[in-house]
């Protein structure tokens, strides 16, 4: 019998290894999944970020030309003001 129980050690540490091994493939293999799961993530982030970065700049351009306008009707304003008072002054 003692080479009866050497094998059967030797298959308990078979199936040991084997059950390290699985459970390695499993870890391997969650690891892989969040990894993509993360690599997802960062590129929506990328894109969330172009896309605002796009509408900031196009914020930032109509409130520029807003601000010219502004200028532009209150330069008339004051000018049409100013030839109202030159009228009435008369």
């Amino acid at each position: 019998m003692p080479t009866g129980n050497s094998v059967e050690a030797a298959l308990g540490a078979l199936r040991q290894a084997i059950a390290g091994l699985e459970n390695a493939i499993d870890m391997r293999i969650e690891v892989q999944r969040e990894s993509g799961e993360v690599e997802g993530e960062v590129r929506r982030v990328h894109a969330d970020r172009s896309r605002l970065a796009q509408e900031l700049d196009q914020s930032e351009f109509r409130a520029n030309r807003l601000e010219e306008v502004n200028r532009e009707v209150s330069r008339r304003l004051v000018t049409a003001m100013e030839t109202i008072r030159a009228v009435l002054d008369r």
